[in-house]
């Protein structure tokens, strides 16, 4: 971030803005076109792709850019971008195909769509910023591969909850400590919030009854931790973390005493949580050790406590108003906010919110029908357990009672989606440690959309 201002700065001096497209013109993509239009020297935003017109025509008039020209082809688009005149368009791949942008900002939630514009951008060598957890969260992985052999950035954003803990993550590591737990502050959490019992809430801020349900329900919570895991490399403690509920108030410096220390100091990968009730929320928080006796005095002296966990926090979490700082870390820097390292370490799984009746049609993430759970990706993977990424649009085989998890064995999966497609690939190429990547990416992903 220190970097980050003094070298949009000099593009903006030099003539030279970064130039950025978004697709998704909801409640935060207007945020994001705002910030942008308004308040970020040597940054412009060119484009918004929304399946809607009239909202992409909105975030631009919001931000105060008036008259955006309607495109339908790559090449209207590429004589927008050269004119400097913004444009809008039902078409969210021509983003992601025109020349003159140099990262796009998916910010739907829609996991099958965005996995095509994220591909869609990658072959065309434009970087990735995701507002869009449910994204990565089924299968950030191998997108990563897709990404990093097309020299590209794939990155979740700043200012995110995920993207605060990688901040505040790299920050602590910086220091010499070690983390053993990431974590997360919640108000509520109730599995069985649905559209109807959040609508009021959804109205009251201008947001969508679905996506403020998965905030409640927990499964946007269990998406945030996933990706952090997956960055970290770090666990789950049990199927749907431990999530501690504390007497609403109590300062966040007191979560050593709420997890179980023999778990966080018994030397293993440490685990992503989250903890309800606790202040100064929606913030984010990091527990970590440090092994050095001279260290853990000075800490001591810094008002840390005495050991052995020490909690640092970030006390809010800003949303649109950092995404663009993830858009400059890439594009000049070459720098992902937060992006899988590797195999998945955490998945998140579908479990029924009712009682399923067979032939039912599943709904989407944050409806009436199911929520999402943190579970380990191996245990995930060895119980067949159904990603919550992929169960829109699935088919009940028989009944599945409340509160089950469910598994690829209770549906029937809808034909020629492209993320089925690539979570067969995420698993083969992480499922046979014994192969090099080149032979797996010869063989797997052979038939890859690339």
């Amino acid at each position: 971030m220190i970097l980050v201002d003094n070298a949009l700065k000099a593009r903006q001096a030099a003539g030279k803005p970064i130039r950025v497209a978004m697709v998704g013109a909801g409640f935060m993509g207007r945020g994001v076109a705002r910030q942008i239009c308004r308040y970020v020297p040597g940054m412009e935003l060119v484009a918004i792709a929304n399946r809607t017109l009239a909202q992409a025509r909105r975030a631009y008039e919001e931000a105060g850019e008036l008259g955006p020209q309607e495109v339908s082809s790559v090449a209207a688009l590429e004589r927008c971008i050269e004119l400097g005149k913004p444009a809008i368009t039902e078409d969210a791949l021509l983003l992601s195909r025109a020349g003159g942008i140099d990262a796009i900002i998916e910010v739907t939630g829609a996991v099958e769509h965005g996995a095509h514009v994220v591909l869609e951008a990658i072959k065309h060598g434009k970087h990735i910023v995701l507002l869009n957890a449910e994204l990565d969260g089924t299968a950030g992985s191998i997108l990563k591969v897709y990404a990093d052999r097309a020299g590209v950035v794939y990155t979740v954003s700043d200012g995110d909850q995920p993207g605060v803990t990688l901040n505040l993550a790299r920050f602590v590591i910086g220091l010499g400590v070690k983390p053993v737990l990431c974590g997360n502050i919640k108000g509520l959490h109730d599995p069985y919030r649905n559209p109807t019992t959040q609508e009021g809430f959804a109205r009251q801020w201008g947001q969508n009854p679905s996506m403020v349900t998965s905030f409640a329900d927990g499964s946007k919570i269990s998406f945030e931790q996933a990706v952090i895991a997956n960055a970290l490399g770090m666990e789950v403690a049990q199927r749907g973390m431990l999530g501690p509920t504390v007497a609403p108030g109590t300062p966040i410096s007191k979560a050593a005493e709420w997890y179980p220390q023999d778990l966080l100091l018994s030397g293993g990968p440490g685990i992503v949580d989250y903890v309800v009730g606790a202040e100064p929320g929606p913030g984010v928080f990091v527990l970590g050790t440090h092994d050095d006796p001279v260290q853990q005095h000075y800490l001591k002296l810094y008002k840390l406590g005495p050991g052995p966990l020490y909690c640092f926090y970030t006390p809010y979490h800003l949303c649109h108003f950092e995404t663009p700082n993830s858009v400059a870390r890439a594009v000049l820097f070459n720098d992902a906010a937060l992006a899988p390292q590797g195999a998945p370490k955490v998945e998140v799984v579908t479990a029924a919110k009712i009682d399923l009746k067979a032939g039912e049609t599943l709904d989407g993430i944050g409806h009436y029908m199911t929520y999402g759970l943190a579970e380990n990706y191996p245990l995930a993977r060895q119980q067949n357990l159904l990603p919550i990424g992929v169960a829109e649009g699935c088919v009940l085989r028989h009944d599945v009672p409340k509160d089950q998890v469910l598994t690829y064995d209770d549906i029937i999966l809808p034909e020629g989606r492209l993320i089925d497609q690539l979570r067969r690939e995420q698993e083969a190429y992480f499922g046979q440690p014994a192969l090099t990547d080149a032979l797996v990416l010869e063989g797997a992903l052979a038939k890859s959309p690339l």
